[in-house]
């Protein structure tokens, strides 16, 4: 293989700008140049003709287009597409509209959505991999560029109102403060509005919520909060107020819900509705979901049902006791799906009682990527477990077992549910070289336009193409220029050819798969994959990039890629193979990595904390995420805070960083200071004083002293009240690579969930809180920080 790619790359070096260079295209520039003034100016107003400068309007009958992204949901979860969990909604835009069988996406949150966005191929928009996992290179530094214009800025340009509900997960990890910047944010891509977060996940039951670029608290006392039904509220609102107001003018709504992706919550009566339904176990669940779908007629009669993937238990190997957690596990799920889809429902509802459901376009993509199998082998109470490799014991998560959904978990089931709800393929989320993780459902909705109601449509599609297919509905093109900018070729097809024609040949006859350097190609009906040399649950030692094995599936013939022919059709492989490397030469995917863990330190990428060993910040500064925040991870640290005690004490939060499911604080509880460590709610540590502190003025200090090299080793937590030594303790296990998606550094108060159950949020400080200084000790220190250092230890009393 090196040899075969080595030739390839060589002539590709001096040939690519003249083979794949963008051809002159007969399209507008964005924005148009300001219209001239067609009326009179005379000396005096009586001798003058006035005229407004005509404004953009979308063009006549332009329909309203409502784009919907769940996550991490697999192809076989819904109703909709044979799986046993009930979609109405889905089902009901399937009924008056197409289901898409050879839909695909990315097989990661991140990239499909720069992919869905932009029309271009996730590496072209720089989105090769997740905000996390950010590195320096052209395909994978996470910042999409101005070349990459959304379809979003295009349409709002053209007489669209535009907004974006829900998740993010494209705002680069370093720019997502308050201070931006903001150009990657929703509202720098085109969309006039925003609400919903901004991580790769967040809780249901306290999400962190940003309205445009301003972070807001959702209600903390309101037990019945829960973020999808807030979403949908929010959607259905702006919706009727734009129909009000401008009846004429259409919009684009962009909902993009955070189920299905962990955390897995829902409402208690509706997980209530699933007991008992999932006891059959993963085994038979994909069974009965392949019957399904051949009686619907989703898949072909022929179609096999793949092995489980290496690494999964049968579900008649587990005992009685892991039988009964994990089939609540799926009931968890299935009632956050079902309840997300319902909420879904209500938006639907709404458009309809204003008489624009016929002219709304309405696309409904069933997950960002596969079945999500970061849940491991047997689930997760919290999430961030798995994200710092901590293991969790199975007799804490069955007594928990009853919280699972609700606001004490950040809970994930376990891979065998993972890839039931991708049948009838092989492996999951993460894993690009197959459809498991890369074939999502699709249902395109357009009463005024899709005559063939309830059609099936099989061309192979890839989720670059729904953009261009917006674009043809709308009637409007890609421009050449975008705000100044020169933009790359469209590099989706329109799927529009198939809304009458469901023989069509396919138009998009060749497409390349690569996430973590698992890859695939595919090219008029075959497919060559990589085998996973890891499974996506799994950490450990991987193999060189060049030592993959191949395999080959005539996808023509074989719709689940259950017969692998690269020992029967090498030439045909070696072809494939060749054109793999064409293809990620043209669009930005080399250097392949396969690395995981290791990109996601903050370290990977720019920073605005790098080079800065001292921090400074007030009350108030609340919601600073990880990325902008100093990294206390695998260090020596010191926190050190001014308070003043009013004559009746205090007590509240003088710094956390995180949340119930990972992080540090450092607070007064009943008076007294405590420094309260939680490792993913697996290790916990509370380090406290003995005595309140008086009324007056007060140095508090934390110094924490890290046993390190190494990543997540132990430290010793030593309190400190005006130089005095009030209470220590080790610290035996400390996190290693994230403290968390979305939780943050908040001084004051805490946002979110708290960080000990010790108190309920914000427990804002009642005392008068000063400053907040954090020193990391493993820094080298400029003399100008030595010397700041020198005098706040001085006038806060401070001793080493």
């Amino acid at each position: 293989m090196k040899g075969i790619h080595t030739t390839i790359l060589a002539g590709l070096s001096f040939v690519l700008g003249a083979v794949f260079a963008p051809t002159a295209r007969a399209q507008e520039v964005l924005p148009r140049p300001e219209p001239p003034f067609k009326g009179h100016i005379g000396r005096t107003i009586k001798d003058s003709t006035k005229d407004f400068p005509e404004e953009t309007a979308a063009p006549k009958g332009a329909p309203n287009i409502l784009l919907i992204l769940t996550d991490d949901v697999g192809f076989g979860a819904s109703s909709t597409f044979g799986g046993p969990i009930p979609t109405p909604t889905f089902d009901r835009l399937a009924k008056n509209g197409l289901r898409y069988t050879q839909f695909h996406t990315c097989a990661l949150c991140s990239p499909t959505r720069a992919a869905l966005l932009s029309g271009r191929n996730h590496h072209s928009a720089n989105t090769g991999i997740i905000m996390e996992g950010g590195t320096g290179f052209p395909g994978y530094n996470s910042l999409m560029s101005k070349s990459c214009g959304t379809f979003a800025e295009v349409l709002r340009q053209n007489g669209y109102n535009t907004a974006w509900y829900g998740k993010n997960h494209n705002v680069p990890d370093w720019h997502n403060s308050q201070a931006g910047p903001f150009d990657l944010w929703p509202t720098g891509l085109g969309f006039e509005y925003f609400y919903g977060f901004i991580g790769g996940d967040t809780s249901q039951w306290a999400p962190a919520i940003f309205e445009n670029i301003k972070p807001i608290e959702p209600p903390h006392d309101d037990p019945n909060y829960f973020f999808e039904k807030d979403m949908a509220d929010h959607t259905i609102a702006r919706i009727r107020l734009l129909h009000a107001v401008a009846p004429n003018k259409p919009w684009l709504t962009y909902y993009s819900t955070g189920t299905a992706h962990a955390p897995h919550h829902a409402p208690k009566d509706w997980i209530a509705r699933f007991k008992g339904q999932f006891d059959q176990g993963w085994d038979k669940v994909r069974e009965e979901t392949l019957a399904r779908q051949k009686q619907l007629g989703i898949i072909p009669q022929d179609t096999k049902l793949t092995e489980r993937s290496a690494g999964i238990e049968s579900w008649d190997s587990l005992d009685a006791e892991h039988k009964k957690v994990y089939a609540h596990m799926m009931e968890v799920y299935a009632g956050a799906l079902s309840y997300c889809d319902t909420q879904m429902g209500r938006v639907l509802d709404a458009i309809e009682d204003m008489g624009e459901l016929d002219n709304t376009l309405v696309i409904y993509i069933q997950g960002d990527n596969g079945a999500s199998a970061e849940g491991g082998h047997q689930g997760l109470l919290n999430e961030m477990a798995f994200f710092n490799a901590t293991p969790e014991d199975f007799k804490e998560v069955e007594a928990h077992m009853d919280d699972l959904g609700g606001p004490m978990t950040f809970n994930h089931y376990p891979i065998g549910w993972a890839h039931a709800m991708d049948t009838p393929f092989q492996w999951t989320k993460q894993v690009a070289s197959h459809f498991g993780g890369t074939r999502n459902g699709l249902v395109i909705s357009w009463p005024a336009r899709i005559k063939d109601k309830g059609g099936i449509r099989t061309q192979f599609h890839h989720v670059i193409d729904i953009a261009p297919t917006i674009l043809e509905a709308v009637g409007v093109q890609s421009p050449s220029v975008l705000n100044g900018v020169p933009q790359k070729p469209i590099e989706g097809v329109s799927m529009a050819y198939t809304f009458d024609d469901a023989k069509a040949p396919s138009k998009r006859r060749t497409q390349y798969f690569e996430m973590f350097a698992n890859r695939a190609i595919y090219n008029d009906g075959w497919i060559a994959a990589t085998t996973p040399p890891l499974p996506p649950w799994a950490s450990g030692k991987t193999i060189d990039i060049d030592d993959y094995k191949w395999e080959l599936y005539d996808v023509t013939k074989d719709f689940s890629e259950a017969d692998d022919l690269a020992a029967k059709e090498p030439k045909k492989l070696k072809e494939l193979q060749e054109l793999f490397w064409i293809e990620a030469a043209k669009y930005n995917v080399l250097p392949l990595d396969n690395s995981k863990l290791e990109r996601m330190s903050v370290d990977n990428r720019p920073s605005l904390t790098r080079g800065r060993s001292l921090f400074t910040y007030y009350p108030g500064m609340v919601r600073i995420p990880e990325g902008s925040a100093p990294s206390i991870l695998n260090k020596s640290f010191k926190v050190a805070a001014e308070v003043d005690i009013p004559a009746g004490g205090a007590e509240g939060v003088i710094v956390t960083q995180g949340g119930r499911f990972n992080g540090w604080g450092l607070y007064l509880l009943d008076g007294k200071p405590v420094f309260h460590y939680n490792n993913v709610g697996v290790h916990r540590y509370t380090v406290a004083g003995q005595d309140k502190l008086a009324p007056g003025k007060h140095a508090i200090v934390l110094d924490f002293k890290y046993d390190g090299p190494g990543l997540g080793k132990s430290g010793t937590a030593t309190l400190k009240v005006d130089g005095k030594v009030v209470g220590e303790g080790q610290v035996t296990h400390t996190i290693p690579f994230r403290i968390s998606a979305d939780e943050t550094l908040d001084i004051g108060e805490d946002t979110g969930t708290p960080v000990s159950e010790d108190y309920h949020v914000p427990f804002k400080f009642t005392g008068d809180l000063k400053k907040v200084m954090i020193e990391l000790s493993d820094n080298k220190l400029t003399p100008t920080e030595e010397e700041e250092i020198r005098k706040a230890k001085e006038a806060l009393s401070v001793t080493d």
